[in-house]
């Protein structure tokens, strides 16, 4: 029996605003890019895109998950990725016999799980989940600059960029932004305009 390995990677932990997005990847053994996927930040917008569609119908299997504003603050951000990531594993049309994460840190899940520190540069399938997760981070933004326009969020995809820090102290945060985060508490102390 192949070995049928998941990999999976997290984007969006460091931002002020918006959800943490996960993915898990099993690709095939025939994939014609295998040895080409990158961690998704060493790889152009324009490239990350076809290489998500390509994934998505070449891969064995793959899901993407979230863990969304209230999850974040409730959970803080490590509980709320450990949880997205459980989300994405499950979320898989096949069950892996292995699962390898990006990172020191395993989700708990009830497969073989390892941790991997710079995996998405070491294992194709994490960077296959870390393009993934960026795809779909980068696209929900977009949604939510489409509803909150003053705040940019297609600009700096809610990380803490001086745009993003002079709107938050004019404007106050919203609802997509993570509150149990203290530069957008500051903010929020100082005005609720939005």
């Amino acid at each position: 029996m192949n070995k049928m390995l998941a990999g999976v990677d997290e984007v969006g932990r460091g931002p002020l605003a918006g959800p943490v997005v996960t993915a898990a990847v099993i690709l095939s053994p025939n994939d014609p890019l295998l040895g080409q996927y990158r961690d998704s930040k060493k790889v152009s917008e324009k490239k990350r895109i076809r290489l998500y569609h390509h994934i998505r119908k070449h891969a064995v299997a793959y899901a993407v998950a979230q863990a969304n504003v209230e999850e974040i603050d409730r959970l803080n951000i490590l509980h709320a990725t450990m949880f997205a990531m459980r989300r994405a594993v499950d979320g898989l049309d096949i069950t892996p016999s292995e699962v390898v994460v990006d990172g020191n840190r395993c989700p708990d899940v009830s497969i073989p799980v390892s941790a991997v520190i710079g995996g998405d540069d070491k294992v194709q399938e994490i960077a296959a989940a870390s393009i993934m997760a960026k795809v779909v981070r980068d696209r929900l933004m977009r949604y939510i600059d489409y509803r909150f326009p003053v705040y940019q969020f297609s600009k700096h995809k809610g990380y803490g960029t001086r745009l993003h820090m002079d709107t938050l102290r004019e404007f106050g945060p919203c609802i997509h932004h993570r509150h149990s985060f203290a530069p957008v508490r500051a903010a929020a102390d100082k005005t609720a305009r939005i």
